[in-house]
């Protein structure tokens, strides 16, 4: 957040000369040599305006550039295909220089064109971008968004490496949005070439392009000889594996044939692999902008009573819940993660008190407790996260039914609003786009999510709230940095007194990565090109 209000009411030029690259390149690096990823599932699309699922996010912002980026392992924002750019005083105006010779996979360089070209693309209709609403500050969106015109009326190039961005209000996550993979450039001719297939032939400007897809086998990724950032990627070749149970990777790993298993490490080993000095030694720790958390569906009943919701909070042992993960988190309290600007640091939450909630029930009307269902995702330890929620919810006199499915059926169910009473989010659980509080409120608990097919499960609307949402965001002056996050703590600590949600835990990210691969370890858990930030990852026995 500071890098972003720090500049976004000034009309300044923030230049990054292409020289200042070679401050990210790691003095330890070998170029060349190839490595191995696995993945238990096929990749969908490798489209950058269609993908959104942590499997596929790495491998397409390996592919695609944006105008903006982050300094690899970290949050923090700085130009990418944009040299540099200014921003008008009023903070609705954003003018970006490109980075001249910058060419795509396929050999053309890019123009002002088409980043004019890719903006349109992901937020028109047709696309079916599940990013498109991203966008919706800049002018002309909603005419977009309802078929009204065929192009943003904001949008413009002034010269072929000059881009004009106009929005309708103020938008203090703007810049983030730039760097969000929905936002790469591609160019128009592969996309018409390709039609509904660029997901499966995707060309960009990125630092490794598509040399091999056999479906529900592998994919690899081959070096951008004529990457923009010089010295990188350092490796020539990835091969990502699928199909591979994660089990199965993990032993793969430790026979030296596989040097990042996808999946993380199987819950069922994860105490064997701690507990074994040299496996423990390959183990990358991270942190990450992630909750999870239980959805009480406001729209139907009983959950549509607060003290009901309010009693539910109070009946969770969040503690002994994060031993059935081994203890790899840290206890819930709000929606937002603790590394998450905004976060509210004094506030403890619902406290776990069986007694106080039974008597929430009673006054609610409900003091023989009721029947309820609990939606989860079927993969370990979800199932076992949700016995344990159900035994929590038997001790206050409610009688849960489990529900363990597929991912896509309990997506589908929390999209409809009268289908899943409870959801226990885990695997599916939200992780910030980009670093930002607004990002936790709008598609999970804002009232432009509580639609069909959208992501807040709870069906909370709260207008008050969506109001105060907007104003946070509009507050784009440097000077009203602090006030603008104590404005997004007041959003979060009173949807917390509506209890649309049951908080339980942020985890922290746990991957490995064989004994010969280098690089920081940042890289392997990077909290914005999850899970791993490729570019910059390296081999230390190139042959």
């Amino acid at each position: 957040m500071k890098h972003l209000l720090a500049t976004s009411a000034l009309a300044l030029s923030l230049a990054l000369p292409l020289a200042a690259e070679a401050s990210t390149l790691d003095p330890n690096a070998t170029a060349g040599g190839g490595i191995i990823v696995t993945y238990k599932d096929d990749v969908a699309t490798l489209d950058p305006a269609i993908g959104y699922d942590w499997q596929n996010w790495s491998m397409i912002k390996s592919i695609f550039d944006g105008l903006m980026d982050y300094a690899p392992g970290t949050t923090d924002l700085v130009p990418g295909l944009a040299e540099s750019y200014t921003i008008s005083d009023d903070g609705q105006v954003f003018t970006f220089t490109l980075r001249p010779g910058v060419k795509f996979h396929n050999g053309r360089e890019m123009t002002a064109e088409d980043v004019v070209y890719s903006l349109n693309r992901v937020t028109n209709p047709a696309t079916q971008s599940p990013g498109a609403g991203f966008f919706g500050s800049i002018k002309g969106y909603d005419a977009v968004a309802d078929g009204s015109a065929s192009s943003l009326e904001g949008v413009h190039s002034d010269g072929p490496l000059s881009v004009t961005i106009e929005l309708s209000r103020p938008d203090a996550t703007f810049l983030h949005v730039l760097a969000l993979n929905f936002a790469s450039v591609v160019p128009e001719e592969a996309v018409a070439a390709a039609g509904d297939d660029f997901g499966k032939h995707p060309v960009g400007t990125g630092a490794f392009s598509l040399g091999e897809w056999t479906i529900g086998q592998r994919l690899v990724f081959e070096k951008n000889a004529e990457y923009w950032r010089s010295g990188l990627p350092y490796l020539d070749s990835i091969t990502f594996e699928v199909g591979q149970e994660p089990i199965v990777a993990l032993l793969r790993l430790q026979n030296g044939e596989v040097d990042i298993p996808g999946d993380g490490i199987p819950p069922a080993k994860f105490r064997e692999v701690m507990d074994d000095p040299a496996q423990a030694a390959r183990v990358v720790e991270g942190g990450q902008l992630h909750t999870g958390y239980i959805t009480l569906n406001t729209q139907m009943a009983p959950f549509d009573n607060v003290k009901v919701r309010q009693a539910v909070n109070m009946a969770i042992n969040k503690d002994r819940i994060i031993q059935v993960i081994n203890g790899r988190a840290v206890s819930a309290t709000q929606p937002l993660p603790p590394s998450m600007p905004g976060y509210t640091d004094n506030y403890a939450g619902y406290a776990f008190d069986a007694d106080a909630a039974k008597s929430l029930l009673a006054e609610a009307g409900f003091a023989d407790g009721f029947e309820t269902e609990l939606y989860v995702m079927n993969t370990d330890p979800n199932p076992r996260i949700a016995q344990a929620i159900q035994q929590d919810l038997s001790g206050i006199g409610v009688s849960v039914s489990i529900k363990s499915l597929a991912q896509a059926s309990v997506i589908a169910a929390g999209g409809e609003s009268d289908q899943a009473p409870m959801i226990w989010s885990g695997g599916m659980a939200w992780i910030a786009d980009f670093p930002d509080a607004s990002n936790f409120y709008g598609p999970i608990l804002g009232c432009s999510g509580a639609v069909q097919g959208g992501w807040n499960w709870s069906w909370y609307c709260n207008e008050e709230l969506d109001a105060m949402a907007t104003k946070a965001d509009s507050v784009t002056d440097p000077a009203k940095a602090d006030e603008r996050l104590q404005m997004w703590s007041d959003v979060y600590m009173a949807v917390m007194e509506d209890a649309p949600w049951v908080p339980v835990f942020n985890e922290q990210r746990y991957t490995m990565k064989s004994e010969r691969m280098g690089g920081a370890d940042a890289l392997y858990v990077d909290p914005v090109s999850i899970p791993v930030n490729y570019d910059y990852v390296y081999v230390n026995d190139v042959q």
